[in-house]
């Protein structure tokens, strides 16, 4: 048995119950699903290539600044204009190739502050367009982050952006605790640690307020989290936390089950690998990675244009003669290609990492 057995749609964008159906597969049989964020058709072909080959599922995610750029950054976004069309853009680019691939892949959205939810609006009026059209959302699921904001605000608004995605089946992410470090133009290196450590209450009261709405959305909780990589003891996770927030919620809805909420693990370049392993078998279905990947893919590029350097130089001309063109070295789809084959290999890793390789 694998995924597929309990999907409808065995390859390409899947949405509603079958994005819940696999995270709850993939909590019964302790493995994540890492989340790349994908910032043009390279990124996108390098993280289907590298689940493709490890039979596995993966999630796609553009960030604001992400869709922004997949967009082109010469386009203006004063009203987030091409941070909406950029991340529709990539959904559909997403929901045209990756059947070739022959994966579930779920196309979700990244962190959505306060102060971006222009951003989501524009993305769900897309989303209620394509669902006219088509019968289910262009996006599989969206993330609304409202971390920074007091609780009571943070809940009930995530509260009335699930009631707007409930009628499409929509999955939504939201954070209660905010992950330090800096991603994307959002700066929490100077937050109090004492705000990175969610408190069990906090998750029950967002399940007990969220379920009778919809229950297709995840929690990213705060265990320590940090965006980016740092030296090591710089960061002290405590994945453990979430076993607690698991019990609290089982016990105060007199659940059966061991992990009934779907929890996410943001932060998660530069970790260990037995952390993420203690965090998904507490119920973490989904691992965000971003800073690992971005160096990757430069590695592939920057050794490319190192060991290329004099065929590289001028369009004629080589070590091995004056008159030798040059174009099969500078020609994008040459050096481009190197830059994807590193980050593949590091997506590969980090499937083998989570236990989601031969998921399929």
């Amino acid at each position: 048995m694998g995924v597929k057995d309990v999907l409808k749609r065995k390859e390409g964008v899947i949405v509603g119950e079958d994005v819940k159906n696999l995270f709850k597969y993939a909590q019964e049989h302790n493995f994540a699903i890492p989340a790349i964020n994908v910032t043009s058709s390279s990124t996108v072909v390098a993280s289907l290539e590298a689940a493709r080959d490890a039979k596995s599922p993966i999630i796609l995610q553009a960030s604001q600044g992400g869709a922004a750029y997949f967009a082109g950054k010469g386009v203006p976004n004063d009203k987030q204009q091409a941070s909406i069309q950029g991340a529709a853009a990539a959904a559909h680019f997403v929901r045209s190739i990756a059947p070739l691939y022959g994966i579930p892949v779920v196309m979700h959205t990244d962190h959505c502050a306060k102060k971006l939810l222009p951003w989501l609006d524009g993305m769900l009026d897309a989303d209620e367009a394509y669902f006219k059209e088509h019968g289910e959302p262009l996006f599989s699921s969206h993330m609304i982050d409202l971390s920074e904001e007091p609780v009571d605000y943070n809940i009930e608004t995530t509260k009335k952006y699930l009631t707007r995605a409930a009628p499409m089946k929509q999955w939504l992410e939201m954070e209660i605790g905010i992950t330090g470090g800096e991603e994307d133009g959002v700066n929490n290196e100077s937050v109090d640690n004492n705000s990175l450590y969610t408190q069990p209450e906090d998750i029950y009261e967002i399940y007990k307020t969220l379920s009778p709405v919809s229950p297709y959305f995840s929690i990213a909780a705060g265990f320590g989290n940090v965006h980016g990589v740092y030296k090591p003891g710089n960061v002290k996770l405590h994945p453990e936390l979430l076993q607690k927030h698991q019990s609290y919620v089982k016990d105060q809805t007199k659940s059966s089950d061991n992990k009934p909420v779907f929890l996410v693990f943001h932060g998660g370049s530069g970790s260990s690998k037995q952390e993420y392993l203690d965090a998904i078998s507490y119920g973490v279905v989904k691992v965000n990675l971003d800073t690992d990947l971005q160096w990757a893919y430069l590695t592939g590029i920057r050794d490319y244009v190192l060991n290329k350097k004099d065929y590289i130089m001028s369009q004629v001309g080589n070590p091995d003669g004056a008159d030798k063109p040059n174009k099969k070295f500078y020609d994008p789809r040459v050096w481009v290609r190197e830059g994807e084959k590193t980050m593949s290999a590091r997506i590969t890793e980090a499937l083998k990492d989570f236990n989601t390789a031969g998921q399929i």
